[in-house]
């Protein structure tokens, strides 16, 4: 097996372990020339497209000048990759593609009318790029760590190292997924479901603010104080995710990709990140 990983990230680096330790060979292309890698502009880069039997994108779409929203992948090797004889093909996308559903649950049949344009175009060119492509959807992301660079990936790694608010938003909630639950059910899309979308969250959309002081208490920390989004002063990023509320439904993952989630909420996932901080 050959994977070729076209932004290696969190969780795309997370995969692409997994992937080596099931007997895989990786590529892996990055931003910028480091040993052992590729760029997109790298001229090996369109023979490992065409070796590939698996390829995942994880670079989202280009935030600024010179072209905001687009897919870097896409426009530099979009019919490169629809011609591959890959037998797998990913692309992380978002739930955000769902946009704000008051709370409601939405599923990979809900409208999509997500406030990043070019998030959405991507989710949508990258289902009609190949007829092996995969989009999986996903909300907030935690987990262990990042030993290699110190960034912290989970509520506890962030109250370790700085006061954390808790945004007090009434019936704001949102859903979530540890890491590894993520390469779970992408390994599991190896051999179940047909090529699609999914979305893949846990069981249990909930506020932010709870998840916080249940972090605070594993850690043996005090809970830190409600405040309002005025108090917290947040980004105009920050504010705008509270503008948004929804719960993300996961049943075709756990139908169609036959896959069983190892954390199904977050306290289960917080107790996995605290015994990998103190083993």
């Amino acid at each position: 097996m050959q994977l070729l990983v076209l932004g290696l990230g969190y969780t795309a680096a997370r995969f692409a372990a997994a992937f080596a330790a099931a007997g895989g060979a990786v590529t892996a292309v990055r931003s910028r020339p480091q040993p052992g890698t590729l760029t997109l502009d790298d001229s090996a880069l369109p023979a490992a497209i065409r070796s590939a039997t698996h390829i995942l994108s994880s670079i989202p779409p280009a935030p600024s000048d010179p072209n905001p929203g687009e897919d870097p992948a896409l426009a530099a090797h979009a019919a490169a990759i629809a011609a591959a004889p890959a037998r797998w093909i990913g692309y992380l996308s978002s739930t955000g593609v769902y946009g704000d559903a008051a709370g409601a649950w939405v599923d990979e049949a809900s409208p999509l009318k997500g406030r990043r344009s070019g998030r959405l175009a991507a989710d949508l060119d990258w289902q009609a790029l190949h007829p092996q492509a995969r989009v999986f959807r996903l909300p907030g992301i935690y987990g262990p760590s990042d030993s290699a660079t110190g960034t912290a990936h989970s509520a506890l790694d962030r109250l370790k190292e700085r006061a954390v608010p808790r945004i007090d938003v009434p019936g704001h909630v949102f859903s979530r997924i540890h890491v590894d639950d993520i390469v779970g059910a992408m390994l599991a899309s190896f051999e179940h479901g047909a090529p699609g979308v999914y979305n893949i969250c846990d069981d249990e959309p909930a506020p932010g603010e709870e998840v916080t002081a249940h972090a605070a208490r594993l850690l043996g920390l005090p809970v830190p104080p409600l405040q309002s989004l005025d108090e917290a002063r947040l980004s105009p990023m920050g504010r705008a995710f509270y503008g948004e509320c929804r719960r993300v439904a996961n049943g075709k993952m756990t139908r169609d990709l036959n896959y069983r989630l190892r954390y199904p909420d977050y306290r289960a996932g917080l107790a996995a990140c605290l015994q990998e901080m103190h083993p």
